[in-house]
């Protein structure tokens, strides 16, 4: 039995093999463990990945994505002048990887692939990923596989490390794109998913953001108008220098993962820069503590405690930042651990996962649910030991239909509100009576007291953000979105789409435009102003085309908005005139939306639907 899995990751893809009764070993891609989840669109048509993207991309940047993953969300992605679909983009990762596994196998394929996936991807990002696979030539036989159950399978191989029925590890997922965290308990035959939650705005990628901030603030003030250039690259030259900076960057931030200081080397005219880790880690605590505190609610939730857990596993290649395992530990009071390479820990793991217990997550991705299938979390089991003699530990039980241990408190959607019973009425009428009176009087109150029900702020009390509530708005957040948010089924953060941004800008909330399909509207009250504007610029820069600027007033703010068109995207900009508070309508363009949509429609949309106070 050949199986190959892989973690297709946000900026590195692993994959491992096992094959004629061999342990699992990581299959080495152009002489690498991790190749680089990269593609390059060359002019000939064809989709070059890895490190040959890489070096391509130095001689044309505009042709490069170095992190497709992180944009599954969209249908296309523009390369030069080229529209590459994202599945064909990510399916050239997974034929490469694909190619390499074959020769090595002497031209054989694998009996059955495995790919790795948040635990918090739903059915269309999991569409895609499948999609891409058979795209890719990986034949019928494809699984897929929650990221948190893949690493608790691998944290359970080791020596010592076994999970007994009963017993919970939370995995603690720190990736370049994204950051994840899940409860996986352990049961008579594998692993359940007890509770789970991620932060699509947090990885990596932001940290590297972070530190080239700072970089540019120890050196722009040299040369501002060269900074800007590499900032918002227009000529070839100036986008192979910022790729070039990138890399020294996100080299220099690996290296303080072992050494207290490093040097990131600048382009002329600009003097190296002296960085140490204490720096680091202050530029970056605020997000790593958004992680712990999500990692200590998710154990909550689950209904267990620190001191239950049978560990605290560090997967993805960000947890090496040192700060990471000492929040964790002075929060939870447990030392994190690591045990192996956090890049692989996934992929190698994903091979200790029984097929019979994926069955329920991953049938029928492309289609409806199993008619009749449950709505409780799935189980998750590991192989009988014989499939891989040598390898796998002996204390992993034979897969087969066990109950959750009833210490595990039930972990599972909340219900939708259920249809009253007929007869139930009667019962009610007093109830309700007493309700209409109150109701009343209430209503009469607020009536007398405001004309508003939303609450106002002054420029003083919105200088900074306050506290998010539990869908990331502060209370001048709120003041700016006005109905839409209780009505805009609003989440906290920024999204993971193409207009996410790679460092964490302040308290933000995402919610659905009313009566706009497919489009979000996104509010931030920004830690800077100067910060947030910049930001705002850069997305009206992005879409290009013609523009179109008018003031608005609404819920006691007045502020200005500018909307513009472009042939890939169209963006609306609002802003508040005494305060860093700013909304932005995004809507990535597809083909029958793109003549469509012009800044004067945009903007008509944005004052009928958005506005405040409308």
């Amino acid at each position: 039995m050949r199986i190959l899995s892989v973690d297709l990751g946000t900026s590195n893809t692993v994959a491992v093999l096992s094959a004629h009764g061999m342990p699992p070993r990581v299959v080495e891609v152009d002489g690498s463990a991790n190749m680089p989840s990269a593609v390059f669109a060359t002019e000939e048509g064809t989709i070059m990945v890895g490190r040959d993207a890489e070096r391509r991309a130095r001689l044309d940047p505009t042709r490069f994505e170095p992190n497709p993953k992180r944009r599954i969300d969209e249908q296309t992605l523009l390369l030069g002048t080229d529209v590459v679909p994202v599945t064909d983009a990510l399916a050239a990762i997974l034929r490469r990887v694909l190619e390499e596994t074959s020769r090595q196998l002497g031209g054989e394929q694998p009996d059955e692939v495995r790919l790795t996936h948040p635990a918090q991807w739903g059915q269309t990002r999991r569409n895609v990923l499948m999609s891409a696979a058979r795209l890719a030539g990986m034949g019928p036989n494809i699984l897929l596989v929650p990221e948190p159950v893949a690493a608790a399978a691998h944290f359970a191989s080791f020596p010592g490390k076994s999970l007994a029925p009963g017993q919970a590890l939370a995995v603690y997922d720190l990736g370049a794109g994204t950051f994840d965290v899940a409860v996986v308990g352990a049961t008579q035959n594998g692993f359940t998913v007890l509770a789970e939650d991620g932060l699509p705005d947090l990885g990596g990628l932001d940290v590297d953001q972070a530190l080239m901030v700072h970089v540019g603030r120890e050196v722009s003030h040299s040369d501002p108008q060269r900074w800007q250039r590499l900032l918002r690259p227009e000529s070839t030259g100036d986008r192979r220098t910022r790729r070039a900076l990138q890399e020294d960057v996100k080299a220099a931030k690996e290296v303080l993962s072992r050494h207290p200081q490093t040097e990131v080397p600048m382009p002329e005219p600009f003097k190296d820069v002296l960085v140490t880790r204490g720096e680091l880690e202050g530029l970056v605590r605020p997000a790593m503590l958004r992680s712990v505190e999500l990692l200590s609610r998710t154990l909550r939730s689950s209904g267990l405690t620190p001191d239950r857990l049978a560990g605290i596993y560090l997967v993805g290649g960000s947890s090496r930042l040192p700060l990471v395992g000492t929040m964790i530990a002075e929060k939870l009071g447990v030392v994190p651990g690591s045990l192996d390479q956090p890049e692989t820990a996934v992929a190698l793991g994903a091979q200790h996962v029984a097929r019979d217990g994926l069955s329920v997550r991953t049938q029928n991705v492309e289609g409806a649910v199993a008619a009749g299938a449950p709505p409780h979390r799935p189980q998750y089991a590991p192989p009988p030991a014989p499939q891989y003699p040598n390898y796998a530990p002996s204390n992993f039980p034979a897969s087969g239909p066990q109950p959750v241990p009833s210490n595990f408190p039930a972990y599972s959607p909340a219900p939708e509100k259920a249809e009253p019973k007929p007869g139930g009425k009667k019962k009610l009428l007093i109830g309700i009576a007493a309700a209409v009176v109150v109701a009343l009087a209430v209503g009469v109150t607020l009536f007398l007291t405001s004309s508003s029900s939303v609450a106002t702020y002054t420029a003083d009390q919105c200088k900074t953000p306050g506290q998010e509530d539990d869908k990331g708005f502060t209370g001048c957040l709120r003041q700016l979105a006005g109905k839409i948010a209780d009505t805009g089924d609003c989440k906290p953060g920024m999204g993971n789409g193409p207009a996410a941004p790679a460092q964490r800008l302040g308290a933000a909330s995402t919610c659905s435009a009313p009566g706009r399909a497919g489009t979000q509207v996104t509010y931030v009250h920004g830690d800077s102003a100067d910060t947030l504007k910049q930001y705002t610029d850069g997305l009206l820069t992005s879409a290009g085309g013609d523009r179109t600027e008018a003031d608005w007033g609404g819920n006691g703010l007045k502020g200005h908005y500018s909307s513009a068109a472009g042939k890939t995207s169209a963006v609306l900009v609002f802003t508040v005139a005494d305060r860093p508070l700013a909304g932005f309508i995004y809507q990535l363009n597809t083909s029958d939306q793109a003549a469509a949509t012009t800044p004067g429609t945009l903007a008509d949309y944005f004052e009928a639907s958005v506005q405040p106070g409308q």
